[in-house]
């Protein structure tokens, strides 16, 4: 058996985020010590890891919940099913990609334009760009 503290050093997270993921319904103590202490047995060390594997990959908690129903339950699952949700996911992320993109493009220009100088803001051209109603900045 683990405490809080032991789980998080192991897997380098707050035990805060252990907390939560357990008010979140996505770990549950094996049992509490005498003390009050949470106490961890190795199935809910192997969940926490598969938490913090799912959630590096670009998981969100909700997306964690679906996948770890399906991995309590695996005969009743398919694996088109955690394809689909992983492929869900890879959309997602690539339009944020497309989106983090026009931001560079943007904010590139924004400052090349700029001189970038000791002078007044008074003409600073990404100030001037972004008051422009018509939106052509």
């Amino acid at each position: 058996m683990y405490k809080i503290g032991h789980i998080a050093k192991q897997l380098n997270v707050s035990t805060d985020t252990l907390r939560y993921y357990e008010r979140q319904g996505l770990l549950q103590a094996s049992v509490r010590s005498p003390a009050g202490y949470r106490l961890y047995d190795d199935s809910a060390l192997e969940q926490m890891r598969f938490i913090v594997r799912a959630k590096a990959v670009g998981f969100s908690l909700r997306d964690i919940q679906e996948l770890l129903t399906i991995k309590i339950d695996k005969h009743n699952h398919s694996c088109e099913e955690v394809k689909s949700l992983t492929l869900q996911k890879l959309t997602q992320t690539r339009q944020r990609i497309e989106e983090l993109l026009k931001f560079e493009r943007s904010l590139s220009v924004l400052a090349e334009r700029c001189c970038g100088g000791e002078e007044s803001a008074d003409d600073c051209s990404i100030l001037t760009a972004l008051e422009d109603v018509d939106g052509s900045a």
